[in-house]
């Protein structure tokens, strides 16, 4: 027995320290109104908490900038393009600050024949190709988030290539398509394709042409992929999708690209690569009148000293947590105030239009005399209040 008195006094004790204390149900009232608002309530947490465990579940990207201070590495340069002139006659090859001018140091870019135009199949897959790079570079820089995200950098297969030809085309090879791989010094330098092969000459830089006449020149090209870096094929760069064709026999085409180291670090993918801000020119080559030159397509790129590091993060399970809670317990203190405020609402309304009629009477000597009939509120009035007539005498009773 003292154990159980020990017991219940000390659970007593415990019941003192609460905070939380209960109204008895006896005492508590519920409304058509009340109801009304706490299922509005129950419904706005189903959906704000749909919501917030939808945002837990997805990844944001949040970018990082820091100085570059990787000097050393060799700079990978990715190329695709297609210009509408022979093989023989045009050459592709590098200078860079190193005073290191020979194409052959960083490596060969394969150079394949082919025809300028496009079947209908590969122009429709180029122009969608175009059409999105120059929607991300005008319009909305912000799919970029979404183009670094996991799900898509794991994709090795984006749909860029161009198909192969419904039909073979008829004639000789027009064009010459140079593709490949460079690896460069991490320097500034300049890529470009000219006339003629390149000399390996000790103190300068030359381009042989020596059967290839002024006529025959055309620098319309085709930009499939040029990139640097790692191949991410989930990222467009934005010289891909770009085309130029010209009528001028003499014209140059500049690109000035600023190069930036990025470091891109998600839940599936690590990997080193590059992204590329870019400019351009054109102009036509004309001694005569004082624009000088070589004709060709130029690509002048220089390293930025900023790193940018793309990095994919997920909502920590603490904050989630707490939003869930802010929610549900904001939800429920603003509904009970706007409940309290509803039904004050609906009480003076009804009180003010809904009433009994009662009849006050009066007398006077002639007898009972109704006096004037009004109104009042039902829930005030009780008792119908009637007054009698007294007879009144004069004189003494006998």
């Amino acid at each position: 027995m003292p154990l159980i008195r020990r017991l219940v006094s000390s659970h007593r004790s415990i019941a003192d320290l609460d905070a939380f204390t209960k109204v008895d149900h006896n005492f508590t009232k519920t409304s058509a109104t009340g109801g009304t608002v706490s299922l509005l309530s129950y419904a706005l947490i189903v959906i704000l908490v749909m919501f917030e465990i939808s945002l837990y579940m997805k990844s944001r990207i949040r970018f990082l900038y820091t100085v570059d201070t990787d000097f050393d590495s060799k700079l990978q340069m990715n190329i695709d393009i297609t210009v509408a002139m022979n093989c023989e006659s045009i050459g592709a090859d590098i200078m860079d600050s190193t005073n290191t001018n020979n194409a052959y140091t960083y490596g060969r870019l394969v150079e394949e024949p082919t025809h300028f135009e496009l079947s209908v199949g590969q122009r429709s897959q180029w122009d969608v190709i175009r059409d999105v790079n120059n929607y991300l570079r005008n319009e909305h820089h912000s799919l970029q988030e979404v183009l670094w995200k996991s799900d898509v950098l794991s994709q090795r297969r984006y749909g860029r290539d161009l198909p192969p030809r419904e039909t073979p085309p008829k004639g000789a090879p027009d064009a010459c398509r140079l593709y490949g791989t460079l690896v460069v010094n991490k320097v500034s330098g300049n890529f470009h394709i000219t006339v003629g092969k390149h000399l390996p000459m000790p103190l300068g830089h030359a381009h042989i042409s020596l059967f290839t006449s002024e006529q025959e020149y055309n620098f319309s090209h085709r930009i499939e992929r040029f990139s640097f870096g790692e191949y991410v094929p989930s990222i467009i760069n934005p010289l891909e999708g770009e085309e130029k064709v010209t009528q001028s026999k003499t014209q140059l085409y500049n690109y000035y690209l600023k190069v930036m180291s990025t470091d891109v670090q998600t839940s599936e993918v690590t990997l080193k690569s590059y992204q590329y801000s870019t400019t351009e020119s054109e102009r036509v080559i004309d001694h005569n009148s004082g624009s000088h030159g070589m004709p060709g397509i130029y690509f002048k790129y220089d390293i930025d000293a900023i790193c940018a590091k793309v990095v994919e993060e997920y909502v920590p399970i603490w904050k989630f947590l707490i939003r869930l809670c802010g929610i549900v317990g904001g939800i429920f203190a603003i509904s009970g105030l706007i409940s309290s405020v509803a039904n004050a609402v609906v009480d003076v309304i009804t009180c003010k239009y809904i009433h009994s009629s009662v009849t006050f009477k009066d007398v006077d000597n002639s007898g009972f005399h109704t006096v004037e009939d009004f109104s009042v509120p039902s829930d005030n009035v009780s008792l119908l209040y009637s007054s009698a007539s007294v007879p009144q005498h004069n004189g003494t009773n006998q």
